[in-house]
């Protein structure tokens, strides 16, 4: 089942405010970046942030562990009220941001 817009808007609308924030639709689901970082997914309507150490750290015991997709890594399956809670998502997000390397410059096409 693919992600409903919806549900990216309302994502989106719980991150206003932080700067960078973007989304990218890749078959039916959608990645979510921060500062050009891929930061979490958004998959059946559920949402799947990458797992840093500082990120475990910050939500404690306060998620479980999900998979986007079959054959993807875990993540931390953010939901109920955690995901309604705007500080917690946002602090979360730039959390991993600022955890998270910088992505590899792509090389450039071969003619």
């Amino acid at each position: 089942m693919a992600t409903q817009q919806s549900t990216i808007d309302f994502v989106l609308d719980q991150l206003h405010g932080l700067s960078g924030i973007e989304t990218r639709k890749m078959f039916g689901e959608y990645a979510l970046y921060c500062n050009k970082k891929v930061v979490a997914l958004v998959c059946d309507n559920e949402l799947f942030v990458k797992i840093t150490e500082p990120g475990k750290k910050f939500v404690g015991t306060n998620y479980e562990e999900g998979f986007a997709y079959k054959g993807a890594r875990a993540s931390m399956h953010i939901g109920g009220d955690l995901i309604e809670d705007r500080e917690f998502l946002q602090t979360l997000i730039t959390i991993t941001a600022d955890a998270l390397p910088m992505p590899k410059p792509k090389s450039p096409k071969k003619k």
